[in-house]
């Protein structure tokens, strides 16, 4: 798109490296969650994505409650 400027920070579908470094995981750990339908992902044609909303999401109902 011309006259447009993208930059990491501002993608919505991250890779898996940009998504594992987000998480905070290595890429390997991210690749088994996904093979098990642990984790949250978009496939864009033959890609795998990760939908950064839907990362933060995740992230919001797998912490841990304090008592």
């Amino acid at each position: 798109m011309a006259g447009h400027s993208f930059s990491a920070e501002s993608k919505r579908l991250l890779d898996i490296k940009a998504a594992s470094i987000y998480m905070g995981i290595s890429p390997n750990t991210l690749y088994q969650w996904v093979s098990r339908r642990r984790f949250p992902y978009v496939k864009v044609g033959r890609l795998t994505r990760f939908d950064i909303k839907q990362l933060d999401l995740w992230i919001e109902r797998n912490a841990v409650k304090v008592i």
